[in-house]
């Protein structure tokens, strides 16, 4: 998959750098070749020997080193790989990233390259979850650049949470994706997942069960055929899928809207629960039990996304799949609702208590088109994914 491919792998400074030492024998396992680069803070971590060894290759560390300027400038280095890896990237350099820096090595790289970058960040979760961190990865997301990670995990500080970089064979994973092309490469698929959640005051909200597996699964079926995926997800409990562009929602009206914002696309993939109604008016402060008995609570229909794009007149993606998701009468009801919304597709499953599909790590689907009803034996979600993801290709073929 990787063979005869250049790797430029940068290192920046972070206990997490131990992993790039696996990262690199990974890589080489599969056929590349590792360029590293260090910053002088990663050499806190790993040494230049290891590094230098294990990739076989010549370790660039100094911007200012006229040797190397002279055998191979900056810029060579910078446009010479297939792809530009940061891993660990620190919540340092991808500030410095975002704001077009050219201090050191690793950043002037960054700056004048025209080959493709990967990120995996580690850092604080504290630092992760920063407003300033935060601006400057969606800055970055909007340059083109493709995060792997952060995962969830305990930190080397003892914290836990987002900010643990993504494991060696994770980044190897979205790296192989990134070269496979595939039958969906400069394919755009929207997707839909999780649950919402519908406030009913700053405490309480009505969502239900959804754990988002099925979409996450699918998201990443797609992204390893190639396909450039929009990922609009609720609070769902998985872990989000790694190679996709990530839009956190937490209602069904933010959802429309980071749908519409997501537009167009080749197709749509509508996996997510989204709840029916909402509560008109929820409150700003917490509701308190009281001797006048339960507080009145006023619903109102939430839109119906599936509906809302299907029936769309332009900006329409050719292939619009829906999910039901039933407890009785399953392709009865999911085939009124195909008609019903004017969808292509819709992927029926029983969710009943007794399944134990939802929330759980198998499925059993329905697929229904024009063609009439495909059902499909019980497999793990992940071959569902993948299974849907090759129909979708032939599709758009």
């Amino acid at each position: 998959m990787l063979a005869n491919k250049r790797i430029l792998l940068i290192i920046s400074g972070g206990i997490a750098a131990y992993k790039s030492l696996d990262l690199i024998r990974r890589l080489k396992e599969r056929g590349a070749s590792v360029t590293p680069v260090m910053t002088k803070a990663a050499e806190q971590f790993v040494t230049p020997l290891s590094v230098s060894a294990l990739a076989g290759d010549k370790l660039y560390r100094d911007l200012f080193d006229l040797t190397d300027e002279a055998e191979m400038g900056h810029i060579q280095l910078s446009r010479s790989a297939d792809l530009i890896l940061v891993a660990p990237c620190t919540a340092d350099l991808m500030a410095r990233m975002a704001q077009g820096r050219a201090d050191d090595l690793a950043s002037t790289l960054l700056l004048a390259t025209d080959t493709p970058v990967m990120v995996a960040p580690a850092m604080n979760v504290r630092m992760w979850d920063h407003a300033a961190t935060q601006r400057n990865l969606e800055t970055l997301r909007g340059d083109g650049i493709v995060f792997v990670g952060p995962n969830d995990g305990d930190m080397a500080c003892g914290e836990f949470g987002p900010g643990r970089m993504a494991e060696p064979l994770e980044i190897v994973a979205a790296v192989e994706a990134h070269f496979a092309g595939g039958p969906l490469q400069g394919r755009h698929v929207l997707m839909t997942s999780g649950p919402t959640h519908e406030p009913i005051d700053p405490v309480r909200y009505i969502a239900n069960r959804s754990s988002g597996a099925q979409g996450a699964a699918i998201a990443k079926a797609l992204v390893a055929l190639g396909a450039k995926v929009t990922f609009v997800s609720g609070p769902a409990s998985v872990p989000m899928p790694q190679g996709v562009q990530l839009v956190p929602v937490q209602t069904a009206q933010e959802m429309l809207a980071a749908v519409e914002a997501a537009l167009p696309a080749d197709a749509a993939v509508f996996t997510a629960a989204v709840a029916d109604w909402r509560v008109e008016g929820a409150s700003d402060r917490k509701l308190k039990k009281s001797k006048d008995g339960l507080p009145t609570l006023a619903f109102a229909e939430n839109p119906d996304i599936l509906k809302t794009v299907s029936h769309l007149t332009s900006d329409r993606p050719s292939l619009v799949v829906g999910f039901a998701a039933e407890t009785d009468d399953v392709i009865d009801n999911a085939v009124a609702k195909r008609t019903r919304k004017g969808c292509d597709w819709i992927v029926a499953n029983d969710v009943s208590p007794e399944t134990g599909i939802m929330g759980g790590s198998e499925n059993a689907v329905h697929l229904i088109t024009d063609d009439g009803v495909d059902t499909w034996p019980r497999m793990s979600k992940d071959d569902v994914a993948r299974q849907l993801a090759v129909k979708l290709a032939e599709a758009l073929a």
